[in-house]
């Protein structure tokens, strides 16, 4: 099971790699959409990502909910418990 700071890590490490997002940029509390300009294609690529690491597949109400960071952590975190 992974951690919180686990996930974090995981997370920060796909938003970089996957979306040329600057490390720099990407913190708990940073806006997907207001802060990373992140838009819907990039949440499902996203959700796609997520579903790789925790081979859960994401329910398009648990992702509406998703705003910042730190709210794609709990999301995925939920994820992993319900395995």
């Amino acid at each position: 099971m992974m951690t919180k700071e686990e996930i974090y890590t995981e997370l920060k490490n796909v938003l970089v790699q996957s979306f040329m997002i600057d490390a720099d940029d990407i913190s708990p509390e940073a806006d997907l959409y207001a802060d990373l300009d992140f838009d819907s294609i990039d949440a499902i690529d996203l959700a796609a990502k997520i579903h790789n690491v925790t081979g859960q597949q994401m329910k398009p109400e648990q992702f509406k909910g998703v705003r910042t960071i730190g709210d794609a952590v709990n999301v995925i975190d939920e994820l992993l418990r319900a395995k």
